[in-house]
Order: C-alpha cells, then sequence, then structure tokens
C-alpha cells in the first residue's frame, strides 16, 4: 500500500491510563468512525483507517466489505467512484485508491470486523511510544478478516447528515478558569472569528489571533481532548486526541465531543466561531 499525508489505525481510543500519561488517542472525528463501523454491523469500537488531507492506495487480499465516511477524498474501487457513508463489497484483488478531499480533512475507512493492528493497552489506537509506529507507512500490511457471513446490500441511500463537515460553529462549555476572564474578554471570545492555524494536528489545533491575556498561570492541572488553554502570549490553543494529559494554561472552555468532531474537519485558514452553551 501508498499512504496518503497522514494515516493512522484509530478506534475510539485509550482510557484508564492518563494517570501515567497515556493520551487518549482515537479518532480524531467520532462522528465518521462511529457511523462506517455502524454501516457495516461492527462494534463501535473497532479500529478503522483516519486519513488526513489526502489519500491512500489500498489492495485487499481477502474478499471483505468496506464503507467510508468523513471527509470526500474521491475514493475509487479499480479506478471506479466509490460512494460515501455506504457498504460497498470488495473483491480479493481489488484496489482502493484515495486522492485530496474536496470536502473536510479527515477520511475514516471501516472494514467488516475492523482493523486488526496490535491491541495495547487496551486500545489498537496508534500512538507513539505506546506503539511502535506513529503512522502507516508505504507497503505495512494491514490485518483485517476474511469475511465468513455475507451483508445484505441496499440499493436504498441511507440519508446521512453531514453538514457538520461545513459548519464553523465549536460548541463549547465554560472551562475550570472561564470565570477569571473580564466581560470584555469574554465577549470578545465569544463574538471573534478565529483562524486555524499552520500549527494543527492531532496533539493541538492553534488558532492564528492574539487574545489578551491577563490570567494567571495555574498549577498543573487535568486536561482532556477538546480543552481550550489560553497561553501567557494570548494564543488560543484547543487540545486533540493525542494531547498530553496535565497543563499549566488557563482553561477557559471545553469542546464538547460533537464539536472535537467539527473542528477535526478544518484545516489551515478555515475560520471558527465558539458558541457557549449554558448548562
Amino acid at each position: 500500500m501508498s499512504t496518503g499525508f497522514y494515516t493512522t489505525v484509530q478506534d475510539l481510543g485509550r482510557f484508564g491510563f492518563q494517570e501515567f500519561g497515556v493520551p487518549y488517542s482515537g479518532v480524531m472525528d467520532e462522528r465518521a468512525a462511529r457511523l462506517a463501523n455502524a454501516l457495516l454491523g461492527n462494534d463501535p469500537q473497532d479500529a478503522v483507517l483516519e486519513q488526513t488531507m489526502t489519500g491512500s492506495t489500498l489492495r485487499f487480499d481477502v474478499d471483505t466489505y468496506i464503507a467510508i465516511t468523513g471527509a470526500n477524498m474521491q475514493p475509487k474501487l479499480d479506478e471506479r467512484p466509490v460512494e460515501l457513508n455506504r457498504i460497498v463489497k470488495v473483491s480479493q484483488g481489488s484496489v482502493l485508491s484515495f486522492s485530496a478531499s474536496k470536502r473536510g480533512f479527515r477520511s475514516y475507512l471501516g472494514v467488516s470486523g475492523g482493523f486488526g493492528s496490535p491491541n495495547i493497552l487496551e486500545s489498537r489506537s496508534m500512538y507513539s511510544p505506546v506503539t511502535r509506529e506513529n503512522v502507516i507507512k508505504k507497503g505495512d500490511g494491514l490485518i483485517i478478516s476474511k469475511v465468513e457471513r455475507s451483508i445484505t446490500l441496499s440499493h436504498s441511500h441511507l440519508k446521512v447528515d453531514t453538514a457538520y463537515l461545513d459548519s464553523n460553529i465549536i460548541d463549547v462549555h465554560e472551562g475550570p478558569e472561564y470565570e477569571y476572564l473580564d466581560s470584555e474578554q469574554k465577549k470578545k471570545l465569544l463574538d471573534m472569528s478565529f483562524l486555524i492555524s499552520k500549527n494543527n494536528s492531532r496533539m493541538a489545533y492553534q488558532l492564528d489571533e492574539t487574545f489578551s491575556n491577563n490570567l494567571e498561570p495555574i498549577l498543573t492541572s487535568g486536561v482532556f481532548p477538546g480543552t481550550v488553554q489560553l497561553t501567557p502570549s494570548g494564543k488560543l490553543i484547543v487540545l486533540m486526541k493525542d494531547c498530553q494529559t496535565t497543563g499549566g494554561y488557563p482553561r477557559v472552555m471545553q469542546l464538547t465531543k460533537e464539536a472535537i468532531s467539527v473542528l477535526a474537519q478544518k484545516y489551515q485558514g478555515q475560520k471558527i466561531k465558539f458558541n457557549l452553551l449554558k448548562y
């Protein structure tokens, strides 16, 4: 196989080991990954292939079924276009290829039974040094099960809401240090639009605009995927799935799980706007 820009195997994440400094990891866009597994009748925790910005080329050595969700990386099976958000039968020897994304930023490939990468600390998610490798490399083989059961293919179209791929609204709750912002800072934080900077990854998304900050540093405290930190220089950093487990910057907001999926489909130069939810 050949790989795209950044391709990894991920599941819903690695839980229960954060006290040892192990990140949660897992799929960036949980909504898309869950959909791929649901279409195939898989367990929600089954591993999928996460592709970022540009996709890979894969040859299948067994018959199976697949589902592709998330970003539209113009997939083709044996040079024929493949529809997203549907079950597709794949024969032994077939080649699945992806191109640059024309909508969204991360694409998800699910296979019947899930990908069989090593299960380490109760997860198949790739994250070095927990796993040997950080990304899939050219020529790597991925383990999938030979399908022993037949999946009924429906010719009716399942209506899937993909509007979140285009949304720029990021729903948040107040973070532990939000209350220490003054009224002007709070208003600015919610009125402004922020640009995704070039510094975006599975660890964090940094935003371009500088935001005034007169908050005192905090004692090192727990952080989670979706925590919005305000640095001393006034930069906002949104932590993502491979983030550290503790931090010392004020935690001014916390993204909802759905908002993490929305942000995961954004790339450099796109604008987002925070929407504060009331409890």
